[in-house]
């Protein structure tokens, strides 16, 4: 192999992808080789089971004949759309984060290289990383169509590229830009809501659309209603641009993606110059704000159980990434509150739908939350050292985070249940199980942050994450057959208790 010569745009590269792969596999494997073998036969597995998926999704269509006309250019498009607006939400939070957590600044400046040039890889690297992500998600339905319905929809991998690359550029202009109006001190909040705000306010949108106009809680059944079909432009508009090129349109894909990177290169050579500047000025906010104010407060007695669930709750209160790690997942309630008030007092059928939904979002939120709870100790040792069991505090953080998950969840399952009593219990328990289960899981793979990788501290597990949403989809499975009064809950239930128990099994010991 070629070495790159020190300091050049191809060195900092090759140096940023060493170690992103070096992350990547150290999450995977929790930093056992010998994992690697079951890592590679855990993902072949979970590629073929996404595959399945998307061919059972778009089967139906491609048994229809997919033609480039109005509806499915509104389809395409409106789906694309959907997926860029996580993307950029997610550009948005990784951003935010190379401001204020990355610990390697002093390294960087103090060196003989140009910061401008590593800032101008990382820019790239975070439309990478996005475009991974996306490529990830959507990779099997794009696989799916190009086999069944013709390799023209291999093109979709250009857009998604392109997609990435528009979605890192505004990110990083829209997280620049609130750090010039706001300041330091006021951007980490701000870029943390507005990235919520963009990944769930479409979506959200798009659902409160489905539930009053076609009675549905499914966005796809709105993009392909009539009515939105019909305030569409025609098929000839430069509108559907990326839906035809997706469809396999090279002169549109070259445009897109030409657009894209053109854009892409302008943010890196606008922003990269100045990159530093910002990350010193956010390092400084980060310093500040662990500092101890002084404030008058009184001593109060207390049990040693309810001091310790106090703490829990003020860790999590002040935890810089509370933010990005729950605002999104509270956005998503508001669409089941809106089929709530849209259905009250009538039949309880479309009713049914708020259980799978309500435990689905409570399990989710309470891994996040769980996972702030066991990754934000700021001082594990001295927790250790306490005269206190390990039993109590780790009771404590459970107790805190289902009291919290209890308060969200609460006004809904209250309406819930002057509607559809009933309902309100059996979503009462699963919510109950569902939280449960998804905190048991981050504390199983509790990982005090050693100061190798401190700066990993916002990422979890990714065995956690995904042992997590299994249970959540089960037990939100079950909640729902359950519901419907139907005894296949049973079968769901016991897959969620197989996924726990092989989690169990998993998880790291204290002599790993």
């Amino acid at each position: 192999m070629i070495a790159s010569r020190p300091a050049t745009l191809a060195w900092f590269a090759r140096h940023e992808i060493a170690l992103v792969w070096r992350d990547w596999l150290s999450m995977m494997t929790a930093g056992k080789r010998r994992r690697e073998p079951l890592v590679a036969v855990a993902l072949l597995v979970f590629a073929g089971l996404a595959h399945l998926l998307a061919y059972a999704v778009v089967a139906p269509a491609v048994r229809a004949g997919i033609a480039p006309d109005k509806a499915t250019l509104a389809l395409v498009t409106g789906s694309a759309f959907l997926s860029w607006t996580l993307m950029l939400s997610q550009a948005m939070e990784s951003v935010t984060r190379a401001f204020y957590a990355r610990a390697d600044l002093d390294l960087i400046l103090s060196s003989p290289a140009s910061a401008r040039r590593l800032f101008a890889i990382r820019i790239g690297a975070i439309a990478l990383s996005t475009t991974a992500l996306a490529t990830l998600l959507a990779g099997p339905f794009v696989n799916a169509l190009a086999v069944f319905d013709g390799p023209r929809w291999l093109a979709a991998y250009g857009v998604l590229a392109a997609m990435g690359a528009v979605s890192a550029a505004l990110a990083v202009a829209l997280c620049v830009g609130l750090f010039r109006t706001l300041g330091p001190k006021r951007t980490r909040l701000a870029a943390q809501i507005a990235a919520a705000v963009v990944g769930a306010g479409f979506v959200i949108g798009i659902q409160a659309a489905a539930i009053l106009y076609t009675g549905s809680f499914s966005r796809l059944s709105f993009l392909r209603s009539d009515a939105f079909v019909a305030l569409m432009p025609e098929a000839a508009s430069l509108l559907w641009g990326p839906a035809r090129a997706a469809m396999g349109d090279l002169g549109a894909l070259a445009a897109v993606l030409g657009a894209g990177l053109a854009l892409l290169l302008a943010a890196i050579l606008v922003f990269s110059g100045r990159f530093g500047e910002h990350v010193v000025a956010a390092s400084g906010v980060a310093f500040d704000a662990g500092r101890t104010q002084r404030r008058r407060a009184g001593f109060r007695q207390a049990s040693t159980r309810r001091a310790l669930r106090r703490k829990e709750w003020m860790l999590l209160g002040r935890d810089p990434w509370l933010v990005s790690q729950t605002l999104m997942q509270i956005l998503y309630l508001l669409p089941p509150a809106l089929l709530l008030w849209r259905y009250y007092g009538e039949e309880t059928g479309m009713l049914l739908i708020l259980v799978p939904v309500l435990v689905m979002a409570a399990g989710q939120l309470a891994g996040g939350l769980a996972w702030l709870a066991v990754s934000g100790e700021d001082a594990p040792d001295l927790v250790a050292s306490a005269p206190i069991a390990a039993r109590a505090v780790i009771r404590a953080k459970v107790e805190a985070v289902l009291v919290a998950i209890a308060v969200i969840v609460a006004p809904l399952l209250i309406a819930l249940a002057l509607a559809a009593p009933r309902l309100a219990a059996v979503a009462a328990l699963g919510i109950a199980v569902s939280a449960s289960s998804a905190t048991l899981v981050q504390i199983w793979f509790r990982a005090q942050a050693k100061r190798s990788s401190f700066r990993r501290r916002q990422i979890s597990s990714r065995m956690a994450t995904l042992s997590e949403a299994f249970s959540s989809i089960l037990w939100a499975g079950t909640a729902g057959l359950a519901a419907a009064g139907t005894w296949f809950a049973a079968f769901t239930a016991l897959a969620a208790l197989l996924v726990l128990a092989a989690t169990w099994l998993i998880r790291p010991r204290k002599g790993d």
